[in-house]
């Protein structure tokens, strides 16, 4: 049997949550980052696995990544330190943004390293960076807004579960105000979002789903090393870049190649290595 609990972005609401799971009792947690952290204060005995895009080292999840000890281990798909990359490829395809929009919810570590990184990447090539802390839907609607009335040329969604709850509005904000962005997962793409760079979430969950499987049989958690995601793709939706009309040409740097014949001359029509096309 599985037990769910869901804090709907409240993060006030987590230890109350685990404490009631830790009184049920359950057999293991699987949390993303936040909830992981608290249950980690909750409890010692309780197998906790985790699912994060950070340094789970840095959060204070584990002691190391190959000998985690304690009762907590997991996987992480380094979505936050891929933050310089993400940035370079949003410069390279929208070349003539020169603001750029940083929308992210800054309440857990991995959100707030990440608009650090992307705060000195972006003063480094002297672009101006506008963040937007958002909490709500209201939040989100209010900073599109903003964005249009300064002349926002790019849009850099940052990693959480926030946004990640949030990519069916965020999406289609983006699409409405002509935004080109980049998001940290092809789950916006899938929702109609421009283009992603970063791992597969679901291969994430899928590991933990594997590691929960083992610590039922029997493994203990110390045991277990943290894995981290050593394939990052790139995702592009063509019809949202041709719908936005300011695709500026096959310019993927290091991150991948055109290949085939293009459609028309400013759009490319496949791309090869780790680049996939959402049609």
């Amino acid at each position: 049997m599985i037990e769910q609990r869901w804090a709907d972005n409240q993060i006030d609401r987590l230890p109350a949550l685990v404490d009631e799971l830790v009184r049920r009792p359950v057999n293991v947690i699987v949390a993303n980052v936040l909830a992981a952290l608290a249950a980690k204060n909750a409890t010692t005995t309780v197998p906790i696995l985790f699912v994060t895009g950070s340094d789970p080292v840095k959060d204070g999840l584990v002691a190391s990544l190959n000998r985690p000890s304690g009762n907590v281990t997991g996987v992480s798909h380094v979505s936050g330190a891929l933050a310089t990359k993400r940035l370079e490829i949003l410069r390279q395809l929208t070349p003539s943004g020169t603001i750029i929009a940083m929308l992210v919810q800054l309440d857990a570590a991995e959100s707030v390293l990440e608009q650090r990184e992307v705060q000195a990447a972006a003063q480094a090539s002297g672009q101006q960076l506008i963040v937007f802390d958002v909490n709500s839907a209201a939040d989100i609607e209010t900073a599109f807004a903003t964005m249009a009335a300064r002349g926002v040329g790019a849009l850099y969604v940052g990693t959480g579960a926030f946004t990640s709850s949030h990519r069916a509005l965020l999406t289609a904000l983006a699409t409405r105000n002509a935004i080109p962005a980049l998001y940290p997962l092809r789950e916006f793409v899938a929702a109609g979002g421009l283009m992603s760079y970063g791992a597969s979430i679901a291969d994430a969950y899928r590991q933990v789903g594997i590691y929960a499987a083992q610590i039922l049989k029997g493994e203990r958690p110390a045991d277990l090393p943290v894995i981290q995601a050593v394939k990052f793709d790139f995702v592009l939706n063509l019809s949202a870049a041709k719908a936005l009309g300011r695709w500026p040409g096959c310019c993927l740097g290091p991150w991948g190649e055109c290949a085939g014949q293009q459609a028309d001359k400013n759009w490319p029509a496949a791309f090869r290595l780790t680049i996939q096309r959402l049609r």
